[in-house]
């Protein structure tokens, strides 16, 4: 299975921020749309990541204040990446490495979606529940006969 297969199936809604805006902003945006990321742009590039837990640092930092934190000053700068084409085992991989619950998905240097840890668990979850619902159907098939010529 592939990221592109996650997309596919959940839809190509995209929330971003920019270096500049306030962070209190941005955390707005996160809590109005029940998201826990934006990926953070500047003239058409990655530039970071905003995760809740960029938030809570941030904030613990401060002293318990947003105040007028920009996301630059909050953001991973040094997101982890993947295509449309990178296999979820590699993906899984990589966001386990790193403790990444999001990853931005880019397809020559553009923005196609953001998967998060939860896309990745639910795939495998429903890949595992289709090959446990094909192999009792199989079971359940199976011919009468078969198992005495292979004794």
């Amino acid at each position: 299975m592939k990221v592109s297969d996650i997309l596919r199936v959940k839809g190509g809604t995209l929330y971003t921020a920019t270096p500049e805006d306030l962070l209190s902003d941005a955390m707005t945006v996160m809590a109005n749309n029940d998201i826990g990321s934006l990926v953070v742009m500047s003239h058409g590039k990655i530039v970071g990541m905003l995760t809740f837990r960029e938030v809570i640092k941030s904030i613990v930092k401060n002293d318990g204040m947003v105040g007028t934190t920009t996301v630059y000053r909050a953001m991973d700068n040094g997101p982890l990446t993947c295509t449309m084409e990178t296999e979820l085992d590699e993906v899984r991989r990589m966001m386990l490495d790193r403790h990444a619950r999001y990853m931005p998905v880019l397809e020559n240097r553009m923005l196609m979606g953001v998967i998060s840890f939860y896309d990745v668990a639910k795939s495998v979850v429903d890949s595992q529940n289709f090959e446990n619902k094909m192999l009792k159907a199989y079971i359940r098939d199976w011919p009468a006969g078969e198992d005495e010529d292979k004794g």
